[in-house]
């Protein structure tokens, strides 16, 4: 499936002495297919090795030798000349040797015409707690997230309604009662699969019919979630802590604090308690943390409340599978409150795919904006509502506050501008649109 990292990696082709890449991302994100599309596509040599099946690989870079000891003899173990022109090696699941990753730097600094490509599971944990010398500024780094929506409209074959649907942003108008529903339509098949590969063939698969997708993939992925808690943790108290935290985000989400508490973790929960905890959720990618700016002005790092902040799940299928939810309560409306909450879970996800930071603003009373974007406009407050309901006292008091540019407000509303109140709305289906 199309994937728009893929023009991100073709830029690091064209660097003339491109560093090693990793590319990070939650489990089953796509990386190795994309990785593994990307070699057989732009260059006459792939080397494929994962270091889950190779330990005589990772017995080599354990040794003692020399680094160019163990790089003749990696081309022994590959039986191939890794120099050769137009050569690309790709380790996958290269957190299973610290030491390889340190060679990282030598690969580039002694072997030039070698192009080094890395994935795999978990490896923002791993470079976290590194132990080795970590080259630091000798590797390039790339993020994989779920696929975002335009992509899922790419594969259901939809680039002539991608096109109509950027039209009616950039123009502000309305696509019209039939577009509209098709569009929504794939935005209410999106809110049962997420963005994850496997779960996305599947809802194609099915056309759009919920009685026949199954959700069994995301369910398979969840408890591959649970497995890595256990497996790539320090002991099992922090394991239990990790699971604890992720399994309280769907009441933390319902939390009319509109702030993640540790007391829903735990009754005894203190932050110190379950700070590694969390710092292991963010470094896997498996949340989104969103902070609270007390003050909606640039740069909006220098006014957060670092005590206060919101997780999201980094993909609303995981969400809803999280919270048991199926398909037909989604598409039926059954789901009353978390209908907003698995809303704003899914704009935090595009958000990310678009490279924006999450910041959210609430003053001393109960006035509250869902997002806050950091754009070439100046501070953009963008509110979320989950059905046609527009009506918003906390935007019109952060207008009065703050004066924005103009203002962005997502529903299920088709395109329309308000020019006394310079509001953009803007259908939930077309936040993939909105760009830093």
């Amino acid at each position: 499936m199309k994937r728009k990292i893929y023009n991100d990696l073709l830029k690091w082709k064209e660097e003339i002495h491109a560093k090693p890449l990793i590319m990070l991302g939650v489990r089953q994100c796509g990386k190795t297919h994309i990785i593994n599309e990307f070699c057989q596509n732009e260059y006459q040599n792939y080397i494929y090795v994962n270091l889950i099946k190779r330990n005589d690989i990772i017995d080599l870079y354990d040794s003692v030798l020399s680094s160019d000891e163990k790089f003749n003899r990696l081309k022994v173990l590959l039986d191939f000349d890794i120099e050769k022109d137009n050569t690309i090696l790709f380790i996958d699941e290269i957190q299973e040797s610290e030491k390889i990753i340190t060679e990282l730097k030598y690969f580039w600094e002694d072997h030039p015409k070698l192009r080094v490509i890395c994935a795999g599971s978990l490896l923002g944990v791993r470079l976290k707690r590194f132990k080795s010398s970590f080259p630091v500024g000798k590797i390039t780094f790339s993020y994989l997230y779920p696929m975002d929506f335009e992509e899922f409209l790419w594969a259901n074959n939809e680039e002539l309604l991608i096109d109509v649907i950027k039209d009616g942003y950039d123009n502000n108008r309305a696509l019209g009662k039939a577009l509209h529903n098709k569009a929504l339509k794939y935005y209410y098949m999106y809110l049962m699969s997420g963005g994850m590969p496997e779960s996305v063939k599947k809802i194609i698969a099915t056309k759009g019919d919920y009685i026949k997708y199954d959700n069994s993939v995301l369910n398979d992925i969840l408890s591959s979630y649970f497995d890595d808690m256990r497996r790539y943790v320090t002991n099992d108290a922090e394991s239990l802590k990790v699971q604890r935290i992720y399994n309280s985000l769907p009441s933390q989400l319902n939390n009319l604090s509109s702030k993640f508490q540790y007391s829903l973790v735990d009754k005894d929960a203190r932050s110190r308690d379950y700070a590694t905890a969390l710092d292991w959720l963010e470094a896997s990618n498996l949340v989104l943390r969103a902070k609270m700016a007390k003050r909606a002005e640039i740069p909006l790092e220098g006014f957060i409340d670092v005590d206060t902040f919101k997780l999201f799940l980094s993909d609303v299928g995981i969400l809803n599978t999280l919270l048991k939810i199926s398909p037909m309560d989604i598409i039926k409306d059954n789901i009353s409150l978390y209908k907003g909450i698995i809303t704003e879970n899914f704009v935090a996800n595009q958000l990310v795919c678009n490279n924006f930071s999450l910041y959210y603003w609430k003053n001393d009373a109960t006035a509250e904006i869902d997002f806050l974007l950091y754009t070439r406009d100046g501070i953009i407050p963008l509110e979320v509502k989950a059905r046609e309901n527009t009506q918003s006292k906390s935007l019109n008091i952060y207008r009065e506050i703050y004066h924005p540019k103009y203002s962005i407000r997502l529903s299920t509303k088709d395109f329309a501008y308000d020019p006394k109140k310079q509001i953009k709305s803007v259908p939930l289906y077309a936040v993939f649109l909105i760009k830093p």
